[in-house]
C-alpha cells in the first residue's frame, strides 16, 4: 500500500492547502467539492453528488463499474498477476452495493483497497514505494493528486455520512472519467 503524508514535498504549494483541508478533522463537503474542481471533474462530481433519484445514482454507479472493469481488463500485467485483476473485479459489485445501501464507512475501506490494487495494476511495484505520489505527480499533476487522495482514504476519521459519501463519489466520478 502506498502511503504519503499530506505534507509530502512532492505536492505543489498551490495544491497543498486544499489537500490538507480535505483530510482535516473538521473537513467539510465543500472542501471535497473544491478538490473535485482541482481534479478537473467538478461539474460531473457536483451533478452526481446532488442527484437524489436512486435510479440515476444506480446508473452512474453501473457506468463506474463498466469503466473500472474496462480499465482493469486493459491493464497489462505479468501472468502471475492475472488473478489480482480477477479479484479486483470481484470486489467492485459489493463496493457498489455498500454505497447504494448508505454504508459509506465500509465502502470507504473497500474503495481504499480497490485503489491500492488498481495502483498496483497500473504502476506495478512503483505503487508500493515511498515516492509513489511524487512519481504520479511527475506523470500528471491531477492524476498524482488523485492517487494522493486514494492514499489518504485509509486515514479518514470523520464519521459524518455526507462527508464520507462526498469522498466516495469523488473517487467514483474521477475513475468514471479516467
Amino acid at each position: 500500500m502506498y502511503t504519503n503524508s499530506p505534507n509530502n514535498k512532492a505536492i505543489p504549494d498551490e495544491y497543498r492547502q486544499i489537500t490538507e483541508e480535505l483530510i482535516a478533522a473538521e473537513a467539510s463537503v465543500e472542501q471535497v467539492h473544491n478538490f473535485a474542481d482541482v481534479l478537473g471533474i467538478g461539474g460531473d462530481y457536483k451533478k452526481l453528488f446532488h442527484t437524489v433519484l436512486r435510479d440515476e445514482v444506480h446508473q452512474r454507479l453501473a457506468h463506474f463499474q463498466t469503466n473500472l472493469d474496462l480499465l482493469i481488463q486493459k491493464t497489462w500485467v505479468e501472468k502471475t498477476d492475472e488473478t489480482r485483476k480477477e479479484k479486483l473485479q470481484d470486489q467492485v459489485p459489493a463496493f457498489i452495493v455498500k454505497i447504494e445501501n448508505g454504508d459509506y464507512r465500509q465502502a470507504l475501506v473497500d474503495f481504499n483497497n480497490i485503489l491500492n490494487e488498481l495502483a498496483y495494476l497500473f504502476f506495478g511495484a512503483q505503487s508500493r514505494k515511498e515516492d509513489f505520489i511524487e512519481y504520479a505527480l511527475r506523470i500528471d499533476t491531477q492524476m498524482g493528486l488523485f492517487w494522493w487522495y486514494g492514499a489518504q482514504l485509509g486515514d479518514v476519521e470523520q464519521m459524518d455520512a455526507e462527508y464520507l459519501r462526498a469522498l466516495l463519489l469523488l473517487g467514483v466520478c474521477y475513475l468514471s472519467n479516467f
